[in-house]
């Protein structure tokens, strides 16, 4: 099993379409393990997007993610990275393949709605940006419950 962090970002959020994207998710079999609603402030946004610090648009990242609030949420399953990263779809909507969150949801590429990990590596880094620890639960699918902790 895997996890990956997904972002609500402020455009979802504002167009009250949150709750049909983590649907989606929990349609295809992924389980939320942790979730808060929170405000970015400018030093959290950074920490997210550094690997993008120099990049032309990381400005304009960190300026969209800090304007309002949003989701972030841990989902665990089965190849969940690469699950979630296929149901994003492509960043660009109007390029994104038909049923994915952002071709049937997004507006545009600078408003493209959700953010999720791209890798199992940047999983575990990204969740313990948002998460401690004790927040993230685990469910014991063995035993169909959830334990505190991960």
């Amino acid at each position: 099993m895997e996890r990956s962090l997904i972002l609500i970002k402020p455009d979802a959020v504002q167009r009250c379409i949150a709750g049909e994207i983590i649907a989606r998710l929990e349609k295809r079999g992924l389980k939320i393990v942790a979730m808060k609603m929170l405000r970015m402030d400018k030093a959290l946004a950074e920490r997210h997007y550094a690997i993008h610090r120099e990049k032309p648009f990381f400005n304009d990242l960190v300026k969209f993610i800090t304007s309002g609030p949003i989701i972030a949420a841990v989902f665990d399953g089965e190849n969940a990275v690469e699950s979630i990263r296929q149901m994003m779809g492509a960043t660009d909507p109007k390029k994104a393949a038909p049923g994915t969150i952002r071709a049937d949801l997004g507006l545009n590429m600078e408003h493209n709605m959700i953010h999720g990990s791209d890798s199992v590596e940047n999983a575990e880094k990204e969740i313990s940006i948002f998460f401690k620890p004790e927040e993230v639960l685990t469910y014991t699918r063995e035993i169909d419950r959830w334990v505190t902790g991960s």
